[in-house]
């Protein structure tokens, strides 16, 4: 190609570089929108309200939140994929955004991780195991010995086919090498509640649902899922350290943008969203929720979801779990 034609071209990639970098300065000048691809009240939905209100305060520009429910969250996720790549649309993302590339055809949908930018991990929140208090268990390695000397005859509650709660049941077989029948539920509420009556004997239940159960006496909780105790049980211990080594599952939130999404804006949403994060109302609201705080590069919230793809691939496979 001719010199002359080289420099016109050089031109104008530099005016484009710059009217970039003065479009994040002057970031954000309209509202936010900020898609939930679940129904309201649920961990997505109350972590992505809290950082809405406060990123709101911070950026001067409303953060509205769009919950778009459906298949999993693929709904939502699809929308946000073929939004315009501007900062002005985000998806708040959870463990499920890595498990659906394994339950549901993505293909010509969007890629979860090729279709999006990382913005930041915001929290993450352990499932804890509890029992009907008729189960003759008060350990983990109590259940494993139960299960082991009755394969099949355990049967867990789970949220639905494919949800944190199922995922983590199947985990658990996996790893400490036990059979249990799955009972889905069509939410986290009416699975809780079985285990209550003690139609299913356990569950691997979501905080929020499964903390005033416990506190009442109507549940027993006798193992966390994250690697760490939980201050909202200290005297529960990880399932990891109680009899299970390597099992995790824990329900993340984080935040992700358009693929092709500016980098100048998505350093400064990182920036105001890890503010957020020191912010001591939004840290005492994920306290009483059970969650921790995560704070990541959005380069290593890359990693982090690639890595949990791997993980939850062997999963799905190995359980044979099919969306439905």
């Amino acid at each position: 190609m001719p010199r002359f034609v080289l420099l016109p071209l050089k031109a104008a990639a530099v005016l484009v570089a710059l009217s970039t970098v003065a479009a994040a300065q002057d970031y954000p000048v309209k509202p936010i929108r900020m898609i939930i691809p679940f129904p309201p009240g649920g961990g997505s939905d109350v972590t992505g309200r809290a950082v809405a209100t406060a990123l709101s305060d911070r950026l001067g520009k409303q953060v509205i939140v769009d919950n778009r429910a459906g298949a999993g969250g693929v709904i939502g996720s699809e929308l946000a994929a073929n939004a315009p790549k501007d900062g002005y649309t985000l998806l708040m993302v959870s463990l499920a955004h890595t498990v659906n590339p394994w339950l549901y055809d993505l293909k010509g949908r969007y890629d979860p991780i090729r279709s999006f930018t990382p913005v930041a991990m915001i929290a993450a929140s352990p499932v804890v195991l509890v029992v009907n208090p008729n189960v003759p268990v008060n350990s983990v390695a109590d259940l494993v010995a139960l299960a082991r000397k009755q394969p099949g005859k355990l049967q867990y509650a789970s949220a639905g086919v494919g949800s944190v709660t199922h995922l983590a049941g199947e985990l658990f077989k996996y790893t400490a090498k036990v059979d249990m029948l799955h009972v889905p539920f069509k939410g986290a509420g009416p699975a809780t509640i079985d285990v209550v009556a003690g139609h299913t004997s356990l569950m691997f239940g979501g905080l929020l649902a499964t903390t005033p159960q416990v506190r009442s006496g109507k549940l027993r909780a006798i193992g966390m899922g994250s690697l760490k105790r939980n201050p909202i049980f200290p005297d529960v211990p990880s399932i990891a350290e109680a009899g299970v080594p390597g099992y995790e599952t824990v329900n993340w939130f984080g935040l992700v943008a358009p693929a092709g999404t500016p980098a100048a804006i998505v350093e400064r949403l990182h920036r105001e969203i890890t503010l957020v994060q020191d912010l001591p109302e939004v840290q005492k609201q994920f306290d009483a929720d059970g969650a921790t705080i995560i704070r990541m590069t959005p380069a290593a919230f890359g990693d982090y979801m690639v890595a949990d793809m791997k993980k939850w691939e062997r999963v799905v496979k190995e359980g044979g779990i099919k969306a439905q």
